[in-house]
């Protein structure tokens, strides 16, 4: 199964996707979209729906993991983000339809076992758990990764307690 996993922004979107096969879980590619800030709010949401559509065609995932939102300060920030967000949002479920979304705790949760682990902690288990080489870049892409391994993660131990 492939997995898509997005770390939304407005600036800046991350992305990663993972082949997970029986238990196993490997990265396939990752990177960020990017959006101008010179742009317009409209046409940043252009380029991120673009860029999304791009993912699909490039790689036929199965399902989406994204990552919810969590701001703590700035307002304006986040309703720019949130309205990313939904283009993102949107543009997944028209593509693909399987949409799963997890908070910032449980993708901690899940990749470190501890949900105030910091951004060294979680770059380091995408490092090992994927079995690369160095630690993905930029930050968003590594983020990406993480949502996508917590997708893979979950899915692997739904299956496990699937009554058959």
């Amino acid at each position: 199964m492939l997995i898509l996993g997005i770390d939304p922004g407005l600036a800046t979107m991350g992305w990663g996707v993972i082949r997970s096969e029986k238990g196993r879980m490997e990265a396939v590619d990752y990177g960020v979209v990017l959006t101008p800030k010179s742009e317009t709010l409209p046409v940043r949401l252009a380029l991120l729906e673009e860029g999304v559509k791009k993912l699909f065609v490039k790689f036929r995932p199965d399902e989406v993991a994204l990552e919810e939102l969590f701001f703590n300060s700035n307002v304006t920030t986040a309703i720019n983000v949130a309205q990313a967000r939904g283009v993102i949002l949107l543009t997944c479920v028209k593509e693909c339809g399987r949409l799963f979304e997890y908070t910032p705790l449980q993708i901690k949760q899940a990749l470190t076992g501890y949900g105030r682990a910091d951004k060294l902690q979680m770059m380091s288990m995408v490092k090992t758990l994927l079995r690369l080489e160095k630690v993905p870049r930029p930050d968003d892409a590594a983020d990406a990764l993480a949502v996508a391994l917590t997708h893979g993660q979950s899915n692997r131990m739904r299956s496990v307690f699937t009554i058959r």
